[in-house]
C-alpha cells in the first residue's frame, strides 16, 4: 500500500512525516466512531434556511420560502454551514518533558491529537484554524499538511491563548498539561467566555505527573527556567502532590462546568483514540443540529 500523500510532504521538515501519519492512523479508528455523521458536500447540497441578515445579496435569498414565512430567508448548503474550529496547544518548555513512564513527551502527544482532531474535522467539511496571530483558515482534507508546518514554526510558548486574538462565538479546542497557577487559568477561561466562546479543554499530561512514583532522594531541575531542588524523601510528599493535582483538576472541571465548556484528561502511556473520541463528539459536526457543537 502507498503511502498518504502527508507523508511524502517535502514541505515539513523530517520529523514531522511519521507524525502526520501516526495523527492519520488515529484519526482513521476514530471515525469509524463517528461514521454516519454529516458530510458536507461541495456547496450545492441544500442544508438549511437561516433568516437573511445584512449583507447578504439578493441573489442569496430564496423568495419563495421568504414569500411563503413573508420575511427574507437565505438558502445554505451544506459548505456554507461550515464553522471554524480553532486549535490551540501549549508549546512551552515542559510539555517537552518526558518520564520514564511515558510513551511520549506531552508535547508529541498534544501535536498528534490536534493533527488527528484536525483531519477529521477537514473529512467532515469543516474549517481550521491555530490560534496564531495571522495564520488562515486550513480547508480540505490535503490541509492536514500545511497545518502540520504552520504548528511546527510555531511553538505556542508564549502561554495560554489570547481570547482577544479569538472570532466572537468561535468554537475553541485547547489542549495542553494545565499546570499553571489557577488564577491565570481561571482569568483565561473568564476572558474566553466574554467573548464568548465555545470551547473544550484536554488536559495531556506524563503518568508521572500523575503519581509521583519517586522514592529517595530525588533532585527536581525545572525544565522551564528556575533553581533545582533537592528533596530528601519524595516518598512523604506523594499523599499531599496527589492530592494537590486532584484539587487543581477539580477546580478547572469546576470552572468548564460553570462556562459551558468540555474538558477531559489524557496520559501520554494511554492510547490517543479515547482523547481524539472525546474531542471528536465535542466539535464534529451532527446532522441533527447542523452545526458544530457539544450535544
Amino acid at each position: 500500500m502507498s503511502l498518504s500523500p502527508l507523508a511524502r510532504a517535502e514541505s515539513v521538515s523530517a520529523t514531522l512525516p511519521p507524525l502526520l501519519v501516526a495523527a492519520e492512523r488515529v484519526a482513521s479508528t476514530v471515525a469509524q466512531g463517528v461514521h454516519g455523521r454529516r458530510r458536507v458536500g461541495q456547496g450545492d447540497s441544500f442544508w438549511q434556511f437561516r433568516a437573511a441578515e445584512p449583507g447578504d445579496s439578493a441573489r442569496q435569498i430564496d423568495w419563495r420560502q421568504s414569500a411563503r414565512a413573508e420575511r427574507l430567508f437565505v438558502r445554505q448548503t451544506e459548505w456554507e454551514a461550515a464553522q471554524t474550529i480553532c486549535l490551540w496547544r501549549d508549546g512551552r518548555a515542559r510539555m517537552g518533558w518526558r518520564s520514564h513512564l511515558g510513551a511520549e513527551t506531552k508535547r508529541h502527544r498534544a501535536d498528534l491529537l490536534l493533527l488527528a482532531l484536525a483531519s477529521l474535522l477537514l473529512r467532515a467539511g469543516e474549517r481550521v484554524r491555530l490560534v496564531v496571530p495571522g495564520l488562515p483558515e486550513f480547508v480540505g482534507h490535503s490541509a492536514v499538511e500545511r497545518l502540520a508546518s504552520a504548528l511546527e514554526s510555531n511553538d505556542g510558548s508564549a502561554g495560554l491563548p489570547d481570547a482577544d486574538a479569538l472570532p466572537k462565538h468561535a468554537h475553541l479546542v485547547l489542549i495542553g498539561d494545565l499546570l499553571d497557577p489557577m488564577d491565570e487559568i481561571e482569568s483565561c477561561l473568564s476572558r474566553l467566555v466574554a467573548r464568548p466562546v465555545n470551547a473544550h479543554l484536554l488536559q495531556v499530561l506524563d503518568p508521572a505527573e500523575q503519581s509521583l512514583p519517586y522514592d529517595g532522594r530525588v533532585l527536581f531541575s525545572p525544565v522551564d527556567g528556575g533553581a533545582d531542588e533537592l528533596v530528601a524523601n519524595v516518598a512523604s510528599l506523594r499523599d499531599a502532590y496527589v492530592a494537590r493535582l486532584a484539587a487543581q483538576h477539580a477546580a478547572i472541571g469546576d470552572l468548564c462546568a460553570g462556562a459551558g465548556f468540555g474538558f477531559t484528561t489524557h496520559a501520554t502511556d494511554a492510547p490517543p483514540t479515547a482523547a481524539l473520541l472525546a474531542l471528536a463528539n465535542a466539535f464534529m459536526p451532527d446532522r441533527s443540529m447542523g452545526r458544530v457543537g457539544r450535544r
